[in-house]
């Protein structure tokens, strides 16, 4: 895509110039060969460019992974916690049942209450009261039953509980376990990622210089006066073509769209990556409400914006911000810089956007991006 638009504009620049249109006589074969050098410099910057796009975005799918396992590890402790509570409550409930029995059978045992029937009939002094002590102990009896049913129901809530706990254990387990790798795997794959983005980048300069050198020899064998300037002129242009711009009220960051969202290498990426210098301001592109700003697994720090239609937009890997949780922003308003914290492999801010809750429903952020003034450049 890049190689065609820099043709296209190569030739807007061949017809659009003022003054003599060529300084020299023009040979094909000259022209021919510089374009060859112009597309094979070319095709050399867009695998570059993929290969930057492809380190990153493998970076903060590990990252992603390894937030939901780290989400699962917590929500396993708060699990265990929560059975171990229960498991308590049922062994305390336990002890006073028991205790209640215990106690009847000592009160009965020593003569606090008469249970035998024979006795009854020798306490009794009238008709009356041998009716009435018989129902003193069918209520006794009944009471008794009841205790001990009660005392069977606790113990089998005990055993559940424990039956519970122990269960609760192994999943914590389980999931400390896939924690683990889970954040050893995001680790080794974010310094595979940084290895080779340092090595393209180091590669790309240099591809870039000689693309530059390759556009002003075409533009010279065309016989295009200052062809230089005009060659840098393209090349600025080629990269505005790809860049964030504002169109309306909202603003959002000065920078270099480098990866869009849905499906790459494997992986899904959740959201859009803008590459800008580290330090470069980035703006609320909406009013809304700052959920929170601050440390955040896999971003190093991040900022999270809910706005008044219910999307919540977050913006990772800064290396500054400049709100706090609870405060209102208006649109425009700056929020953090661009960073290179957490899980990343060079200076970008990652967009995304979230329907229904945080993480909750995550959708492509161009269309809501676009409804408010935001061009988003080559994902648009």
């Amino acid at each position: 895509m890049r190689r065609s638009l820099l043709v296209v504009l190569l030739a807007a620049l061949l017809t659009l110039g003022t003054g003599p249109a060529h300084a020299a006589p023009v040979d094909p074969g000259q022209v021919t060969a510089a374009q060859a050098e112009v597309d094979r410099v070319a095709a050399l910057v867009a695998a570059a460019e993929e290969e930057l796009a492809r380190s990153t975005v493998l970076a903060e799918a590990a990252a992603d992974a390894d937030r939901v396992a780290q989400e699962q590890l917590v929500a396993a402790q708060q699990a265990a916690a929560g059975t171990a509570a229960a498991l308590a409550d049922a062994q305390a409930a336990t002890v006073v049942a028991e205790d209640d029995v215990a106690t009847l059978g000592r009160e009965a045992f020593m003569g606090s209450q008469t249970f035998g029937t024979a006795a009854v009939l020798l306490d009794a002094d009238s008709p009356e009261d041998v009716l009435e002590q018989a129902a003193t102990l069918a209520q006794l009896g009944e009471d008794r039953a009841d205790r001990l049913d009660a005392v069977e129901q606790v113990r089998d809530q005990e055993q559940a509980a424990d039956t519970a706990a122990q269960e609760a254990v192994v999943q914590l387990d389980a999931a400390a376990t896939a924690a683990a790798e889970s954040d050893a795997a995001a680790q080794a794959q974010v310094a595979a990622a940084q290895e080779s983005y340092d090595a393209v980048t180091a590669q790309k300069a240099d591809l870039d210089a000689q693309l530059l050198a390759a556009q002003t020899a075409l533009l010279e064998a065309q016989g295009v006066e200052d062809a230089a300037e005009a060659a840098a002129a393209a090349a600025e242009a080629s990269v505005a073509a790809v860049s964030v711009s504002t169109v309306g009220a909202g603003s959002l960051v000065s920078g270099r769209v480098t990866s869009c969202y849905g499906s790459r290498w494997g992986t899904v990426h959740q959201g859009i990556d803008i590459a800008a210098p580290i330090g470069t301001p980035i703006y609320a592109p909406e009013d809304g409400v700052v959920l929170d700003a601050g440390p955040a697994n896999g971003f190093g720090q991040a900022v999270y914006l809910q706005h008044q239609d219910g999307v919540i937009t977050l913006y990772g890997h800064v290396d500054t911000f400049t709100v706090r949780a609870g405060q209102v922003v208006a649109a425009g308003q700056q929020i953090a810089t661009v960073g290179n914290r957490g899980q990343s492999t060079g200076p970008h801010v990652h967009v995304e956007t979230h329907y229904g809750g945080l993480y909750a429903d995550r959708r492509n952020p161009v269309p809501w991006l676009t409804a408010h003034g935001i061009s988003v450049g080559s994902c648009g």
